[in-house]
Parts: structure tokens; sequence; C-alpha cells
């Protein structure tokens, strides 16, 4: 998270003794990235953080590759994924490489009887239907239609939704996500031609503390297996913190578009970097203004990176036959625009309502199964006149 925030109750310097009220001590602890080099938060728990009093089982839930080296465009129609109770098993890997993974998830509950690791990846969950609380160990977080939710790895949490009927577009990353670069000062503030600012981030404001003891299941995920551990006291049991690296919501809706004469590449839509792929906003805008603009996006070639695209709602002018929740593959080596007849439907138009998340990989992404049964077969040829 590229700026400081904290919460709850933490001793005047770091390092030194954190006395109880009652006697006692708080029990320090360092949540970090990249080791020592990356953001990081001191966390203060009522409990030790380390007391694992069992190993119950564990189980592979690594994606099943279906084509490993694909060059087929896809179109994966992403409301077919069907509702599922819990929501770890609600989530479907859909485009895989060494760097991410890119999936659908629809959860009908709450997760209730457990908590929940991701070991390996941060995890940026987009809510494009539903309504609920994050609630994790650094404070809880509200969260709505459009909104981004950012999970640093080894962050425990659980989601409580109000409804039944949800859906998550989500992808994890084994690099930490970052706000680009050129949005920042030297000293990490946002500037002036940034897309967006501090003041749209959705931060933990509040944060519950448990003093609890007793048999807490928390499910961990590491190298494709899901452990689940009984730990010793409630993990909720933090009493404050202060630092960079905390979890945070971000909604699609305060992304403000900037737009020119011409047509602005995808650049300028770009929400989140990793050192791996970037994620990119299309929201309603206004568009070109020059007066033999076309605002189509010009065909273009995937050669460094593979192209996921993610349709939330409106228009989608480019293409033809989108729905919501579809997700198209533009895989490298084959260059792709604007469907037969888009680029001419596009001159004269004044404004999009168009909404949708676009994931650029620099790795090649492999197709899984849960993603092959719902693929319509035939976008590959939509090109065609």
């Amino acid at each position: 998270m590229p700026i400081y925030h904290k919460v709850g109750n933490i001793p005047q310097k770091r390092h030194t003794i954190f006395e109880k009220p009652n006697g006692g001590y708080y029990y320090e602890q360092l949540f970090g990235t990249e080791g020592f080099h990356g953001h990081s938060s001191l966390l203060y728990h009522v409990h030790r953080p380390t007391q694992v009093k069992e190993i119950i089982t564990s189980y592979d839930v690594s994606p099943k590759i279906a084509v490993n080296k694909n060059i087929k465009a896809l179109l994966l129609q992403g409301f077919q994924v069907k509702p599922t109770d819990d929501f770890l098993d609600s989530r479907k890997p859909m485009l895989v490489n060494s760097d991410c993974i890119i999936g659908l998830a629809a959860p009908r509950h709450s997760t209730k009887n457990y908590f929940y690791k991701n070991a390996d990846s941060d995890e940026m969950l987009f809510i494009h239907k539903g309504k609920g609380v994050l609630k994790t160990f650094m404070g809880n977080i509200p969260f709505e239609y459009g909104d981004y939710l950012v999970i640093p790895r080894g962050m425990i949490y659980q989601m409580e939704f109000e409804g039944t009927d949800n859906r998550i577009f989500y992808v994890e990353s084994h690099s930490p996500f970052y706000t680009p670069k050129r949005y920042k000062s030297s000293s990490g503030q946002l500037l002036e031609h940034s897309p967006f600012c501090e003041r749209d981030y959705i931060l933990p404001q509040t944060i519950d503390t448990f003093d609890e003891k007793g048999d807490f299941i928390i499910k961990i995920k590491k190298e494709g297996m899901m452990h689940e551990l009984v730990y010793a006291t409630h993990p909720f049991d933090v009493i404050g913190w202060d630092g960079y690296n905390f979890p945070y919501g971000f909604s699609i809706h305060n992304f403000e578009p900037i737009t020119g004469r011409v047509h602005q590449p995808p650049p300028v839509h770009q929400t989140f970097e990793t050192s791996t792929f970037v994620v990119c906003s299309f929201v309603p805008r206004l568009y070109d203004y020059h007066p033999r603009s076309i605002p189509a996006p010009y065909n273009h070639s995937n050669i460094d990176s593979d192209e996921v695209l993610y349709y939330v709602d409106g228009d989608f002018m480019s293409r033809n036959n989108i729905k919501q929740g579809h997700i198209t593959l533009h895989p490298k080596g084959i260059p792709h625009g604007p469907a037969p007849g888009a680029m001419e439907r596009s001159i004269g138009q004044k404004e999009t309502q168009e909404l949708a998340v676009m994931v650029d990989t620099f790795k090649p992404l492999m197709v899984t199964e849960d993603a092959i049964a719902i693929d319509d077969g035939q976008y590959y040829k939509s090109w065609v006149e």
C-alpha cells in the first residue's frame, strides 16, 4: 500500500515494551513483503500469533491445466460458473501462469466456520455482484458492486456477504500489487495527473479485537496446497497496527478516465501494477474529440503479453455479442482489434458507458479445465468478415 496508515493502539516507539492495562504484554509482529525490503506493518497481538495446535489435513487445490501452450483467442461465459455455498470452493481458476492465477467465483454464503490465508499470493478481488464486509485481523472494509479489494499475502481474513447472489473476478499474484510508479512522486504521493488520489482508497478505520482461546480453523493456501490448521487463539486478536502493508478497497467508479483528441492507448487506464502484469480499468468516458477521430481501438499486436478483459457492464463498443461476466483472452503472437463493423459504428459517437477490467500478463497464460467448460468455442473466428 503506498500510504502510511494506523488503526487502534500502538506503543510510541517500535520494538519496545507494550504493556496490557491489566498486566502482561502485547506481542509485536512484523507483517511485511519481499523479505525486509518491501512494504510492511507492525501489528500488536493480545496473544502470541504463533500458536499452532494441530495440522488437520492438506489437499491439492492447484489449477487443472487443459491447454499448456495456447494460441487461440477465447471467450469465457463467466456467468455460467455455477454458484457454490463455500467461498473457497466457489473459486474457479481460469487462466494461469507462473506469476498469477486469474479466476471467477460465485459464493452464496459468508466465511463463518474458518479463517483464510493465502501464503503465496497477494489477492485482488473485483466485486461484480454482491455487498458485504471484508473482515481481517487489521480491520474491516465494506465492499459493494464495482469495488476492488486488495489483500496482501499472509493476511488472515473472512468474507461476509449480505445476500447469496455474489460474483467475483479475482487475481492471485505472486508479486505485490502497487500503484503505478508514474502516478507517484519520489516520496510516494499520488500526483495531479493520477486518475485517482488517496481520498479514493477505502481503508480499514476500526479494528475488532477478540481475546479468545479455543480451536480456530485457519485454511492456508501454499504452493498449490490447502492446509487446515488449528490455532489456539482467535486470529483477530490485534489491538493496533501501523505501516504501509494492509488490505484496502478502491471503487472502479472513482477511476477518472484520461481522454484526448485521438484514441488513447491502454496504459492510460492502468490502475495497479506488479512486476509481472498490469491491471487496467475501463470506465464510462467521453470519446476522442478530434473531428476525424476513430473512437474504436486500433488493431494491435500482442507481442509481449497476453490480454485478458473481464466485461462488467455497459456497451463494449469494440466487440459484438459481449455480455456481463464474459472474459476474453487475446494471446500473444497474433494481432487483435475491433470486431468487424465496430470501427465504423464508433465514428461520430461521443461517449461510452462501458465498464471492464483488463489484465495484461508478461508471460503466456495456460488455460484450465474450468475455462474450457465455459468457452464459447468460436470467438477466435469473430474477426472473419
